[in-house]
């Protein structure tokens, strides 16, 4: 295959232990700056101490918008910024990114308009209920910054007879809706994926390396340790980008050596959480599109159809501690009584929460005792040796999932400008991964889909559900279905046991866990059961010569995460087996 094998990086990486940059943090704002410092020719390593977008990076709503919220804050260049990025996302990585026509239930025609102006004015932080005119007012701001490269209808409202026809479960009191347009994303993780892999394609001495932990700094070196197998690298770089989200005052309190292991105080995190729900009555309600609604405090929460389910979220909890983090049983109850207000005629049985989930917003500290009213902001703020650091080190504070790409050259020009490197290109008009050369329109999807069937003899059905998957990388994962015996999988008929194969072989795999949350869907989907984990972990056992002792820890620590961060016990996933 044409990927490179995290072996093969790690090749790489002893024989360039002076590399020009180290980017810490393989999220997705760590993985932007990596792809865009490659593409300058910057000799440049990204080392992860998990799973490449395993932190905020893959617990966001699956949402790329503009922030339609924020500009009650004043945050009207966040919006403008955060739409151009949806657009650009719309025609880089199509294969991924597509449209959400989303709507707004409203309860009120005027109300909320003193408070809003307040929030503006930073007169208050109290949240408070938003009507028709303040509504009406976001979108056309909204429709005025995409005015001059427009790609999405203009928003419209509807009177409550029409509003009520389309979705007649929203509650009595629901006055009048609006409907505009945003985006949404089927995998974020993959696409982190991706990026990693365009850069191994295309620049052979790039080093990305998942699961590597960063120990600490002599002033000029940084020490760095191979969790799987405990080799030890010292790396001299003339910089450093710290891009670890919650965690980047423990990084700098590192990479310091102070005594306290938080040399600066940079980050106040806020925990978001959400649910996924299976239910039909709540699935049909939605009309097949995103709910944006409010709840009783004026909180803005959210709910879409996701792989057959209902993602919702979410919750927004200050947490200075990001480690440990999870989605706790109070904000179950939370997420569900929103959604009770929206939909008070639809109930939620427990065992209707397929999977939970949750990470931190690593914002910039703020003193605001509204979580609502502390910037999405995103900044890059340099400490060198004035702050008692040798190597100097960028750290990306703040940002949101959508302007990833914006940060990423925000914080390479940073470095850049350190090292004395000029730009060379801008990655506005580069495609990622699968949405390289992805087809335009459905005809033409169509024929590419019915050129591969014809070519692998693969029914067009899975050469489609491929295209969705890999976009048209899905031409290299069906050569490698098509040179071996392969079936679909036992426990899960939507993959087959040579596609498990192949993510577990080129696509950085170190952990069972890594393909269940973030190569595939099948976890976030609520999918899995105990037989399920099972059968894939023999497939990647087989895959990489795990002996039964690796085997058992792998699956220890996997059932570990499940019922502790994602509400999923042993008894759960057997009981799923007997449905």
């Amino acid at each position: 295959m044409s990927t490179r094998s995290r072996e093969a990086m790690l090749e790489t990486l002893r024989n360039n232990q002076n590399p020009d940059v180290v980017v810490i943090g393989g999220g997705i704002n760590g993985i932007s700056t990596y792809r865009d410092l490659s593409l300058q020719g910057v000799n440049v390593v990204l080392l992860e101490r998990n799973d490449f977008c395993s932190g905020a990076s893959t617990a966001l709503s699956r949402m790329v918008h503009g922030g339609l919220r924020y500009m009650e804050n004043g945050e009207f260049q966040l919006v403008k910024e955060s739409l151009q990025e949806r657009d650009l996302l719309l025609k880089n990585a199509p294969h991924y990114v597509s449209s959400l026509p989303t709507v707004i239930p409203i309860f009120d025609y005027m109300s909320g308009t003193w408070g809003a102006i307040c929030r503006f004015l930073k007169l208050s932080e109290k949240p408070g209920r938003r009507g028709a005119l303040i509504v009406k007012l976001g979108l056309a701001l909204y429709d005025l910054f995409t005015r001059k490269n427009r790609v999405m209808p203009r928003h419209v409202f509807r009177g409550k007879d029409k509003t009520f026809k389309q979705w007649p479960d929203f509650n009595p009191e629901v006055k009048c809706s609006a409907n505009y347009y945003d985006a949404w994303i089927t995998y974020p993780e993959r696409l982190g994926l991706e990026m990693v892999k365009d850069v191994a394609q295309s620049h052979a001495g790039a080093v990305a390396l998942n699961y590597m932990n960063v120990d600490g700094s002599s002033g000029k070196s940084i020490y760095v340790t191979d969790s799987q197998t405990n080799e030890r690298f010292t790396l001299n770089p003339r910089a450093i980008v710290n891009a670890t989200g919650a965690w980047i005052d423990f990084t700098n309190g590192a990479l310091s050596r102070s005594a306290d292991n938080q040399k600066t105080d940079f980050v106040g995190g806020t925990k978001g959480s959400h649910l996924v729900i299976k239910n039909n009555e709540l699935l049909k309600a939605t009309g097949n599109q995103m709910v944006y609604y409010e709840n009783q405090e004026g909180r803005v929460c959210i709910l879409f159809p996701y792989f057959g389910n209902v993602l919702v979220g979410s919750t927004d909890i200050k947490l200075d501690d990001p480690e440990g983090n999870r989605c706790e049983d109070f904000e179950r109850e939370y997420i569900l009584e929103s959604l009770a207000f929206v939909f008070p005629s639809i109930k939620i049985a427990p065992e209707e929460i397929l999977f939970a989930f949750s990470g931190v917003r690593p914002l910039l500290r703020s003193h605001s005792s509204v979580t609502g009213q502390i910037s999405r902001d995103h900044y890059s703020k340099v400490i060198s040796a004035a702050d008692g650091f040798e190597i100097p080190v960028v750290c990306m504070i703040g940002g949101k999932w959508t302007t990833f790409r914006a940060f990423g050259e925000q914080a390479a020009d940073r470095i850049m400008e350190i090292i004395g490197v000029k730009r060379q290109l801008s990655t506005t008009s580069i495609a990622i991964g699968g949405g390289q050369d992805f087809p335009a329109d459905s005809d033409e999807l169509a024929a590419r889909v019915c050129g591969l069937a014809k070519r692998t003899g693969l029914d067009a059905l899975r050469v489609e559900t491929l295209f969705e998957r890999y976009g048209t990388k899905a031409e290299m994962v069906t050569d490698y279905l098509v040179k071996s015996t392969d079936s679909m999988l036992e426990c899960h008929p939507e993959y087959s046991r040579r596609e498990i194969e192949y993510i577990a072989s080129e696509e950085h795999v170190v952990t069972v866990g890594d393909i269940l949350f973030r190569r595939t869907s099948i976890a976030i989907s609520g999918a899995l059961s105990l037989p399920l984990i099972d059968e894939i972990t023999n497939i990647v056992a087989a895959v990489k010569a795990w002996d039964t002792a690796r085997v058992e820890q792998d699956r220890s620590a996997l059932l570990y995460r499940l019922s502790h961060y994602h509400g999923l016990t042993e008894i759960m996933l057997r009981q799923r087996k007997a449905a």
